[in-house]
């Protein structure tokens, strides 16, 4: 039976462990997950994209399942240019199914793509890149909020 190919999108600025949590946990749903770094080019992050994405790298290395690449553009349409029905999404609370759930019809209507929420674990609920990246400015110790093998 042939698996499904999924993207993850988002801007990893920077990778949690609730990141690699979602798709440590989808894994065995796909044949591929293309971590797919979004690229915004009217905001600017705290880290550089190539910062980002060595870090993800770094988070999924030894995984062959996973692609990492950057994207610029819509979702949907970077799903149709890679043969991806799925989008992974991860689910914290409330409020991100409220938004996630906005952009998740749309990019039915858009391309026929179907997003899996999966909600986050109990432990890594209360992590966001935001958290972490105030964390951060006040030099607080990130270590438990990040992948294995991600260091600052």
């Amino acid at each position: 039976m042939n698996r499904p190919i999924a993207v993850f999108p988002g801007s990893f600025d920077p990778v949690t462990i609730g990141h690699w949590s979602i798709v440590q946990r989808a894994l065995p749903l796909f044949s591929t997950i293309h971590v797919a770094l979004g690229v915004n080019t009217t905001k600017r992050g705290m880290f550089e994209l190539e910062q980002r994405e060595a870090w993800l790298r770094q988070a999924f290395h030894g995984m062959p399942q996973v692609n990492i690449l950057r994207f610029e553009g819509l979702t949907a349409d970077l799903c149709e240019r890679l043969g991806a029905s799925f989008i992974v999404r991860g689910l914290r609370n409330s409020t991100d199914h409220g938004n996630e759930r906005s952009i998740a019809l749309m990019n039915h209507a858009l391309r026929g793509v179907e997003t899996l929420f999966l909600p986050a674990l109990p432990e890594h609920a209360h992590i966001s890149s935001t958290i972490v990246r105030e964390l951060i400015a006040n030099r607080a110790d990130v270590r438990d909020f990040l992948p294995p093998g991600v260091t600052l």
